[in-house]
């Protein structure tokens, strides 16, 4: 790796590790110290390498700096305390031993610990997600505003809200109780998976972030894995609905940003390594009776890494997005099963369910109409791709689109 690629590097992989367990020392109410020190020890990378060279061990140095300046602030701190009690009692300041623990088991530790905090029922949803990204994910504000498709002025407004709102509830940074963990397990699991749909259905032009966002919620998933109280056979079903998704990342679109729909998907570009997990995965999340979203979404990621068109996969599909519909409806679900009647029954039949959806508020709900129509009333489909196209946020879409038109003719 380049001497100039290197700093940039290891802010994405360490600059959180050092946040976390920071954090975890100093207390919720102090995570933009937290994030300060950090911030301020990859200042002092900047300022020095260039000029006396990268250290022998890049990483080691940053840990040690880390924990110099953790500890001049917690002095800082506790003498100026110390003295004001001193004064008033007319006894010595005390100068405390700090010992800060940046050994892998205590980063994934507070790392995990910090995910349970930060996914608090206090705070949004929203909030959730753009706190795991900056503290968990060590995301800048621009690109965490990038990723969610909003301002820069927005999420600040939005990460200082939600750590104030740690900072009254006084929130500790510590695993919730047995009878606790479960409850807040789901809004874990909610934060994770939504992270990674950001990435994998984003509608930013960066496919590098896109790719980010959905390794980092895979990472996250797996921290989960790594204690006895959280592996859970659902956390084992959403790492392999993600590892199934992620297998398919780079056939889903062209160089020029433009959607591949599945049918016309390159499989030898498909990650073997990646579907190969996820069926591991899968299989060990069939331990106890629960079922959740995550093992339905898992089945059918698993059904699309076949690629053989036969009457038996879309048929398992379309069982499983009815189970999944009757346990907790969303659009994309509603859509995607459409599509999946249409190869199990026939266009007809999936034109009267899709009908009956009236989303007209997805342009992807009018090309999923105009690839139905298309072939046997091809007027039709070409005015829905046209409300399509005038309701398309991105290039690419638009592009897919315009080319489905110029097809019909």
């Amino acid at each position: 790796m380049e001497n100039e690629d290197l700093i940039p590097h290891l802010f994405r992989t360490e600059f959180r590790k050092i946040t976390a367990v920071l954090c975890k020392l100093f207390g919720i109410a102090h995570l933009e110290i937290a994030e300060d020190v950090a911030g301020e020890t990859f200042l002092a990378a900047l300022e020095t390498w260039p000029y006396k060279g990268v250290p022998e061990q890049p990483v080691a140095w940053l840990y040690a700096v880390a924990k110099n300046k953790a500890k001049n602030q917690i002095t800082r701190n506790v003498v100026f305390a110390g003295k004001v009690t001193a004064a008033i009692k007319s006894g010595p300041a005390i100068e405390p031993e700090v010992d800060i623990d940046l050994s892998e088991q205590n980063i994934t530790d507070s790392q995990l610990k910090m995910l349970f905090a930060i996914c608090h029922p206090a705070i949004s949803m929203e909030a959730q997600i753009g706190l795991a990204l900056r503290v968990l994910c060590g995301f800048g504000i621009d690109e965490i505003a990038s990723a969610l498709l909003t301002g820069r002025e927005t999420i600040n407004k939005r990460l200082h809200r939600a750590k104030e709102k740690l900072r009254q509830e006084k929130i500790s940074i510590e695993f919730p109780g047995k009878k606790e963990i479960n409850k807040r397990m789901d809004a874990v699991l909610t934060t994770l998976y939504l992270l990674f749909s950001e990435g994998y259905y984003s509608e930013s032009n960066d496919v590098i972030l896109r790719e980010d966002l959905c390794h980092e919620a895979m990472r996250l998933t797996c921290l989960l894995l790594e204690n006895v109280d959280t592996t859970q056979p659902k956390v084992y079903a959403l790492l392999s609905l993600m590892c199934f998704h992620a297998s398919r990342f780079a056939s889903r679109k062209n160089e020029q940003g433009e959607l591949i729909l599945y049918q016309d998907q390159d499989e030898a570009r498909w990650d073997q390594e990646l579907i190969t997990k996820g069926a591991y995965y899968l299989n060990l999340s069939a331990q106890g009776t629960e079922i959740t979203k995550y093992h339905l979404e898992a089945a059918i990621a698993y059904w699309h890494t076949v690629k053989e068109d036969t009457q038996e996969k879309w048929e398992n599909i379309l069982q499983l997005f009815n189970q999944l519909l009757q346990l907790e409806y969303s659009p994309v679900a509603a859509l995607n099963r459409t599509f999946a009647l249409s190869k199990a029954n026939g266009k007809a039949a999936a034109i009267t369910e899709a009908e009956k959806l009236q989303l007209t508020d997805n342009h992807f709900y009018f090309m999923l109409l105009g690839e139905l129509y298309a072939g046997t009333h091809d007027e039709k489909a070409q005015g829905y791709l046209r409300m399509a196209l005038a309701m398309a946020r991105t290039a690419g879409d638009r592009l897919f689109i315009q080319k489905k038109l110029e097809g019909l003719g």
